[in-house]
This record gives C-alpha cells, sequence and structure tokens, in this order.
C-alpha cells in the first residue's frame, strides 16, 4: 500500500497541466499518448499480434496538427478518423506477413488510446466549459482511490473474478460514492451553477471508470501481461493508471455538448 501511495504522487504533475491547459495540455497529452500507445501495441506483440507502430505515430501527429493550427475543427477530425480505419484496413491485407487481427489491432490502438485521450484536449477548448477538465481527473482518481481502500476495509464479493480478482462490489460502490462527493465538493465550491450536471457526471463517472478499468484488464488478459508497463512503481504503466482517465475523457466531453451546452 505505500508503493502504491507514494507512487500516486507522481500524478501530482497532472494536476498543474490541467490547471495551465492550453499548449501545455496538448504537449503532455502528445507525450503521454506516445508511451500510452506504445506500451498497448507491446501487450499485443507479447500476444503474437502485431500492430503498426508507425501507422500510430503518424496518426499521433496529424492529430495534434490538427489541433495545433484548426483547433478542434470536427470536418478534419472526422476525416482523420476515416483515414485511420483505411490505413488499419490496407495494412492487413499483406496476408503473407500480417493478418487482419494486426490491422485491427491497430485501429483499435489508435481509437482506444490516442483518440479517447484526445477529448481531453477537445474539453479544454470548449470555453467556459472548460473548467470540467477537472472532473475527468477527479472522477477517474477519486472513484480507483475510494474502491480501492473500501475494497481492502469491507471487501468481501468478487466484482469480476474472471477479469480482476482483486475487485470486489464493495470496493465499486465505495469508489461511485467517492467520485459522486468529491465531484459534488469541485461543483459546490468552483462551478455552483452547474452543481447538479458536477454530481451527475460524478455518478456516471464513478460507473464507467471502473468500466474503463475492467476493459483494460480483459485486454491485458488476451494479452497475457500483468501490466501494460513499469513507468509508474506500484501502478505500471501509463496505460495501466490513465485507463480510467481514457473512459471518462470522451464521456465528460460528449456530456458537456449534448446535455449541458
Amino acid at each position: 500500500m505505500k508503493t502504491r501511495v507514494l507512487s500516486g504522487l507522481i500524478m501530482v504533475p497532472l494536476i498543474l497541466i490541467i490547471y495551465f491547459g492550453g499548449y501545455v495540455l496538448l504537449a503532455a497529452g502528445f507525450v503521454l499518448s506516445l508511451i500510452a500507445i506504445r506500451e498497448f501495441y507491446n501487450g499485443f506483440t507479447n500476444a503474437g499480434i502485431k500492430p503498426s507502430y508507425n501507422i500510430a505515430y503518424v496518426a499521433l501527429i496529424a492529430l495534434y496538427a490538427i489541433q495545433m493550427f484548426m483547433p478542434s475543427n470536427m470536418n478534419l477530425i472526422v476525416l482523420w478518423l476515416v483515414l485511420v480505419v483505411m490505413a488499419g484496413l490496407i495494412y492487413g491485407m499483406d496476408v503473407v506477413h500480417r493478418g487482419v487481427s494486426d490491422g485491427m489491432a491497430t485501429v483499435l490502438g489508435i481509437i482506444y488510446v490516442i483518440f479517447f485521450l484526445y477529448h481531453l484536449i477537445l474539453i479544454d477548448n470548449l470555453g467556459e466549459y472548460s473548467i470540467l477538465a477537472w472532473l475527468v481527473i477527479i472522477t477517474a482518481f477519486c472513484t480507483d482511490i475510494f474502491a480501492y481502500f473500501s475494497g481492502y476495509l469491507f471487501g468481501k464479493h468478487k466484482l469480476a473474478p474472471n477479469l480482476s480478482p482483486k475487485k470486489t462490489i464493495e470496493g465499486a460502490i465505495g469508489g461511485a460514492i467517492g467520485s459522486i462527493i468529491f465531484s459534488g465538493i469541485f461543483g459546490y465550491f468552483v462551478v455552483p451553477r452547474l452543481l447538479i450536471h458536477c454530481i451527475i457526471i460524478g455518478l456516471i463517472g464513478g460507473i464507467c471508470s471502473q468500466f474503463g478499468d475492467l476493459t483494460a484488464s480483459a485486454l491485458k488478459r488476451k494479452m497475457d501481461v500483468k501490466d501494460y508497463g513499469n513507468l509508474i512503481p506500484g501502478h505500471g504503466g501509463i496505460m495501466d493508471r490513465f485507463d480510467s482517465v481514457i473512459f471518462m475523457a470522451p464521456i465528460i466531453y460528449y456530456y458537456t455538448i449534448f446535455i449541458i451546452g
């Protein structure tokens, strides 16, 4: 537990990154995506699948170039998505040296890791609602922390033993409660006019961030790896620590667009 708590302090700089936003967040998003996609593809490589690192790198550079020069241009982003899928399909056409699974893994990594995380940048570009980027971190990390300690103290009933043997139903409930409480506190003190929305996002985040964690665990099972990496002691790699953030960024972005905005 001590190692886990101390390692969690490594994530403190993320608070400064969210605070400054703008180009600082853009640069951090690029670096985190670069590390995360390598970790994700390394897992597939361990399972005998050969995704294209080069296609992912080109896609990453292209997406952040769009954001740099034509911020949040949705027409270009849709075009980017189409080209990513096309590139993955073409990559898998070489049936002698590769297979369909290699192309599918390539596309999955780009959309799941790079594009999902990119939504944190999109939230930062929502003007007055950019403040809600904090909820991505609050819901993901508070759910994780409260789920861990609730499970440690009260956990008796397994949540998903085939995916993550240590997770419990009691921990999941505690994680959701922690997300709701801290999202509500954030709304009350920072954006009181959006308090109800913050509480709702806290509830959604308390559930969906755990689905993000379980999704990453399911993929690791198929890849036959314990952790995606070893960059953060006690936590694994960037993918291990940011699996919930990756899920929550698009959820909060689209909630803001369709429900609040």
